[in-house]
């Protein structure tokens, strides 16, 4: 696997001009010159993606670009084994790691290379990255709980380079390819579960309130919570940040308090970890005086104490889908499905019981 920061470069051979414009169209790269006012080299280096064009100069010919709905012609040769670009907002040590086998797992057999970016936390990647990537020419790009503006996405519409969101941090726009998971769903039926048990007060630490699966996941804790007849409760629901940290922090907020809840529902396994050792240091009990089911089913969940209830969302293959999506593309075939979204499951282990007053 070939590794890259969002700004190191790893380009592909520069073939000193643009592959022709798809058939049909009427654009052509010396009208698209002659309209931005440049040359036709400098056309040639905008679409591949070359740092050394001024800003405004780029911007100028981009807009001619879109104007026209050029469409470089795919299945240009190519040199080498293909590449694919696989984009994380952040990268984690167990939650990434089910990313990046999933990926493997179809890229390996097809002798894709991965070049792996990490954009440091923000859900949009800076136009040095998209640069980059129009140097590389990969086959797909897959974007991790990231996203792309409209800009950038008509950037690589116009290369035809095709790219899938998976676990989109934000609605996308129609047309969008995007593969997930029944977040809704697994919010339900952790918080269902819980309930079941004979837990009524029931917190939820979710993840950052601008990524559509953590309010996915809420809204299923809220249904739970609906249908039992229990009423929400604000200062139960935490929205946190996927990390052990988040779930630490909220969870010796929540626990160390007279009216604590008796339960947590936490939106990933890692903040389930944080509010375990919350738990552990204010001298309370898993399951005994506290309950706690986490959300992803990452391995080390079997081999913590006490194993970890949690949901079940199917990682490896979300990214498998993602990318036998994204290289079908890449071979001219539309998506059947744009939207697919895999299904969440409850696995129950020995982290969650009845509370101690039933």
């Amino acid at each position: 696997m070939t590794t890259t920061s969002e700004n190191g470069a790893s380009a592909g051979p520069d073939d000193g001009g643009a592959t022709p414009e798809l058939p049909g169209t009427t654009a052509t790269i010396a009208l698209i010159a002659a309209e931005a006012g440049v040359s036709i080299p400098t056309v040639s280096k905008v679409l591949n993606g070359r740092t050394d064009v001024a800003a405004v100069t780029r911007a100028r010919v981009e807009q001619v670009i879109d104007r026209h709905q050029y469409r470089r012609r795919r299945g240009r040769s190519q040199t080498g084994p293909g590449l694919l670009d696989l984009v994380f907002h952040e990268l984690d040590a167990g939650w990434a790691v089910q990313i990046i086998k999933g990926v493997e797992s179809v890229a390996g057999p097809e002798r894709m290379g991965v070049v792996l970016s990490e954009l440091g936390g923000a859900h949009r990647p800076r136009q040095e990255w998209l640069d980059d990537v129009l140097a590389r020419r990969p086959r797909g790009v897959i974007l991790v709980l990231s996203d792309l503006d409209p800009a950038q996405r008509r950037q690589l519409e116009t290369r035809s380079i095709p790219f899938v969101v998976v676990d989109t941090a934000g609605e996308q726009p129609p047309g969008v390819p995007t593969v997930g998971s029944a977040n809704w769903a697994g919010g339900l039926a952790a918080t269902r579960h819980l309930l079941g048990l004979g837990h009524r007060r029931v917190a939820v630490i979710s993840g950052p309130v601008d990524v559509l699966c953590s309010r996915a996941r809420i809204d299923g804790y809220r249904t739970a919570l609906d249908e039992a007849g229990v009423a929400v409760d604000p200062s139960l629901i935490r929205y946190g940040d996927f990390f052990v940290g988040g779930g630490y922090t909220h969870g010796l907020d929540l626990l160390d308090r007279p009216n604590r809840p008796t339960a947590i529902f936490a939106g990933s396994d890692f903040q389930a970890l944080g509010v375990m050792r919350a738990a552990r240091e204010l001298g309370l009990r898993v399951p005994e005086d506290l309950s706690i089911v986490g959300y992803d089913d990452l391995p080390l969940t079997e081999w913590i104490g006490p194993p970890l209830t949690t949901i079940h969302q199917p990682l490896q293959e979300m990214a498998a889908t993602a990318t036998r999506m994204v290289l079908a593309m890449a071979r001219g075939e539309a998506p059947t499905n744009p939207r697919i979204d895999l299904a969440t499951e409850l696995v129950i282990r020995e982290s969650t019981a009845p509370p101690a007053t039933v």
